[in-house]
């Protein structure tokens, strides 16, 4: 559900008040836990650490992302892939083949 209009868009105030202290285009990461802070327009150039849970994930915000919430770009989940045994080896013999295709192309 979104936030009611009259409310205004959430920004934690400890992220201002890192944003005031730091320059944007310094190249310093700005480290936050806060992923549901939107994205301001004051945010715009500075580089942001998002944990995801487990480590921290560095965003640099740009004019498209405002707007958007700061974990929208931090991903929590790591995707692998589908299949089992039967999809690993048919991934092994495509490895091969195209291996085998690039030594065929140095003799050339």
């Amino acid at each position: 559900m979104s936030r009611s209009l009259k409310k205004g868009p959430y920004v934690d105030p400890k992220l201002l008040l890192k944003i005031a202290k730091i320059k944007p285009d310094s190249g310093e990461v700005i480290k936050t836990w806060s992923r549901a802070s939107e994205i301001a327009p004051e945010m715009v150039g500075y580089t942001f650490g998002v944990h995801n849970g487990k480590i921290f994930i560095e965003v640099k915000i740009s004019e498209e992302m405002v707007g958007h919430r700061l974990g929208e770009f931090s991903l929590t989940r790591k995707f692998v892939r589908h299949g089992g045994k039967i999809q690993k080896d048919l991934e092994m013999k495509t490895a091969a083949a195209q291996k085998t295709a690039a030594v065929a192309a140095k003799k050339k």
